[in-house]
């Protein structure tokens, strides 16, 4: 408000000014003679206009600038909950991950890139028998801790989704064949060594079989996704707690994948 009353002041004055000097200018240049009442009229007449016209404009224009910036702070507000509700949406409530539809948009993505990476599922073993011993929510726990392990293991920068019930997925952003079993390894032996006793009497084994496969150009989720699968399966078929990808499965495996189109090359 006093800025207000100052700028408006100060345009007042200026004003009288302006009427002083064009007065004192132009009655003489018509043969007139400036006497008390014109110089009165000079100094009232600007001031009773000007002034509650100045404050008038100027108090309007603090009021929109003062009502741009609520906007501003609103839309600012308004967009970083929309990205909130965004995040939350792509996220798996229990385990803070990429949901499966966001992670698979993701691996989607990734496809156009030329350090696409490789793919691994990670699948817990035997979890049906936790859930249906102990409970869902003792299940929950243990997967907390599956989850923690899983994150330790990758690299930072590498991308988890949790897939399915007990399907973890991770894109190795510019892994090769032979980083992506070293980063599958860590995980499996990150698992295993967690001791999981949620009942105080005994301790509950965790394990994951892990299929891993390189992210080949051309290839889409569908065939990525097929093609991890294929060694998961022979990881659980091998005895479970197993991680098996395109570098190291079975002769077999790599024939049919081969037949089937799930290797675009040989490794």
């Amino acid at each position: 408000m006093k800025s207000v009353i100052l700028r408006a002041t100060i345009v007042a004055i200026l004003a009288v000014l302006g009427s002083l000097l064009a007065v004192v200018t132009v009655v003489p240049m018509l043969g007139g003679v400036v006497d008390g009442n014109a110089w009165l009229m000079c100094i009232v007449c600007p001031l009773v206009t000007a002034w509650p016209a100045s404050f008038y404009m100027f108090r309007q224009g603090d009021r929109l600038k003062q009502a741009y910036r609520d906007l501003a702070r609103a839309h600012a507000q308004l967009a970083a909950a929309h990205r909130r509700l965004e995040e939350k949406a792509s996220r798996d409530h229990l385990t803070g991950m990429l949901n499966r539809e966001a992670f698979f948009a993701l691996l989607d993505g990734s496809r156009r890139k030329a350090d696409r990476g490789a793919l691994l599922i990670i699948d817990a073993d035997h979890f049906k028998k936790i859930n249906d011993s102990y409970g869902h929510l003792t299940g929950d726990k243990a997967l907390l801790e599956i989850v923690g392990a899983i994150s330790r293991g990758v690299r930072a920068g590498d991308v988890l989704g949790r897939i399915g019930g007990e399907e973890f997925g991770a894109l190795l952003i510019g892994a090769t064949d032979e980083e992506a079993l070293v980063v599958a390894e860590r995980v499996r032996r990150e698992v295993e060594q967690i001791s999981f006793s949620p009942l105080g009497d005994g301790t509950i084994p965790l394990t994951v079989s892990i299929g891993g496969t390189t992210c080949k150009a051309g290839a889409t989720v569908s065939e990525l996704m097929r093609s991890a699968d294929m060694r998961l399966y022979e990881a659980k078929s091998r005895g479970r707690n197993r991680a098996i990808t395109d570098g190291n499965m079975s002769a077999a495996t790599r024939k049919f994948a081969s037949f089937t189109g799930c290797v675009a090359a040989e490794v």
